[in-house]
């Protein structure tokens, strides 16, 4: 596709590093039941959203390869395949000894690393990432997987300890819930949708995993891996459209499990289609319109760079991602012209370019409905600050944008951007502000910038019930992955952090008996110095 429109910021073929060079276009395969399906399915074209100038002067779309587009029909294989290997809870993947699943997921992740730099360059590629943040997302999911297997086997080796109250002996382990469906977000589409696969998986779920509609031919090199770690049915792969794919599977029942990031209208529709949605449990992470508080005295160059690390860290398109800046009038005016010079002097171009902060969008549709957003907001009064560059660009990429003086009532302050546009608000006394995030349908995080302790600590008091974290003087962010991950109102559902993830997909189960009674007690203490059961057993990783 021939794109007109200037050419400066995108490269020619000759001009791309060695370290992003492109690969051969990828045909995406499925995975179900333990089979690579190859064929029996339409593609879709993946093309990148960084383009290459030509030596006619056009800016050409690049073919990053094929991507299947399976059908509901595939999705229900995938399902029973699941469904099978889960065997109302008897199959070898859910009744295994934790030890023999944490040896399967360790070796998956020891294969992994060998394709850290293909899926590096693919997150570049695919979803216009800089190298610096793809490769932190790599590293960041083998940390995650890692941390997660340790955490496990601390948790196995505390349930293997036997507890003793009001004349009876127990053993309580938590237990698999069941077959799972993970769909994680395109912003993350490694690392995000391994925070639910990993935790299921390590627990003994067995999982189908619908890919993100962006950041998917990354998955393809990991396909074999799973296939030969895990046993038949146990992680199933699919992608396509999954507002046509995935109802069918909702409407079957069979799904156990709902682990989705993304928006609550979609979380919604999904978890309506279930028969039996007091059986459906749902690990959800959603919109998110998290602000930032700028108070009088707050250290005014800290709180622009963390403002703006927190607004436009990959283009703004993160849930932890500051949505809406809000700054005390009697700074306002000073601040926002500090904020404006500093977002105009950030580096804008490739991927791979040392030193570049905006890159392309991967969804083509943004760049037109951020302009519309900050249009409305213009023509009612705000104000787009370095107007002559602000969201112009090329194609997918486009300039980031402060726009002031907006209003509550704006869809810049009520609705999440997700992309590069920075809306600020003046308030005159912070019990405006607590008053609207009252009020919001969106309840994540926030982060407060000031130093009286006087004024932080009860704004604090006041956010504690509205958001699920609070970050003073720092940007919001989602780690360290040890910490919770959680929301309020439309924004969340269940935990997610190292520990919490192993608690969410699973369920406390016990065996007990009398302490008293010899034939009870003779009985369980023969079962465990038989060591004839996977659950009643005290077993201890080492």
């Amino acid at each position: 596709m021939n794109k007109s429109g200037g050419l400066n910021l995108f490269p020619k073929l000759t001009e791309i590093p060695e370290n992003a060079g492109l690969f051969e276009p990828i045909r995406g395969r499925l995975l179900v039941g333990g089979e690579l399906i190859q064929r029996g399915f339409e593609t879709r074209p993946v093309t990148s959203p960084i383009l290459l100038r030509s030596e006619k002067d056009t800016l050409e779309d690049v073919l990053l390869g094929e991507t299947p587009q399976a059908t509901s029909d595939h999705v229900m294989q995938a399902l029973a395949a699941a469904t099978q290997a889960w065997k109302s809870g008897t199959g070898e993947w859910p009744s295994a000894r934790m030890e023999r699943r944490l040896e399967a997921i360790a070796l998956f992740t020891q294969r992994m690393q060998a394709h850290r730099e293909t899926i590096v360059r693919l997150l570049m590629w695919e979803i216009g990432k800089t190298r610096g943040d793809a490769e932190s997302e790599f590293d960041r999911t083998i940390v995650y997987i890692n941390d997660t297997l340790e955490a496990a086997k601390g948790l196995d080796r505390d349930s293997s300890r036997l507890q003793f109250a009001q004349g009876y002996v127990a053993l309580v382990r938590r237990m698999p819930l069941g077959v799972t469906l993970c769909m994680g977000p395109f912003n993350y589409p490694l690392n995000e949708t391994f925070t639910t696969l990993i935790p299921a998986l390590v627990m003994g779920n067995t999982t189908l995993v619908k890919v993100p509609r962006y950041g998917q031919l990354l998955w393809d090199c990991l396909l074999p891996e799973f296939q030969s770690c895990f046993p038949a049915g146990v992680v199933n792969v699919i992608n396509g459209s999954g507002r046509e794919i995935i109802g069918a599977a909702m409407r079957s029942g069979d799904i156990d499990v709902l682990a989705f990031i993304g928006s609550s209208q979609v979380a919604n529709t999904l978890k309506s289609q279930h028969p039996r949605p007091n059986r459906l449990r749902s690990i959800l992470g959603l919109d998110a319109k998290n602000p930032a508080i700028i108070l009088p005295d707050a250290p005014v160059d800290l709180s622009i760079d963390e403002c703006i690390k927190g607004a436009l860290s990959f283009n703004g398109q993160r849930c932890t991602a500051l949505k809406l800046l809000c700054v005390h009038d009697s700074i306002a005016e000073h601040w926002t012209q500090k904020l404006a010079e500093r977002v105009a002097a950030m580096k804008i171009g490739m991927p791979w370019e040392p030193g570049v902060k905006i890159t392309p969008l991967p969804d083509t549709a943004k760049p037109g409905e951020l302009r519309k957003m900050v249009e409305d907001a213009v023509a009612d009064g705000a104000i787009l600050h370095n107007s002559e560059l602000a969201l112009r660009g090329q194609a997918t990429l486009i300039r980031p944008a402060v726009v002031s003086q907006v209003k509550w009532s704006h869809s810049l302050a009520q609705v999440e951007q997700f992309g590069p546009v920075i809306p600020v608000i003046r308030f005159n006394h912070v019990d405006e502000v607590v008053e609207q995030l009252v009020a919001s349908q969106y309840g994540m995080q926030v982060s407060l910038f000031g130093r009286d302790a006087r004024q932080l600590g009860p704004l604090v008091d006041a956010l504690s019930n509205q958001v699920a974290r609070i970050n003073i003087n720092a940007s919001c962010q989602r780690g360290p992955d040890v910490f919770p991950f959680t929301g309020r109102k439309n924004s969340a559902e269940g935990t997610l952090s190292v520990s919490d993830a192993l608690r969410a997909f699973s369920l406390r189960t016990m065996v007990a008996t009398s302490s008293t009674a010899i034939e009870g007690r003779d009985a369980f203490r023969g079962i465990l110095e038989h060591d004839t059961s996977n659950f009643l057993t005290n077993h201890v990783i080492l």
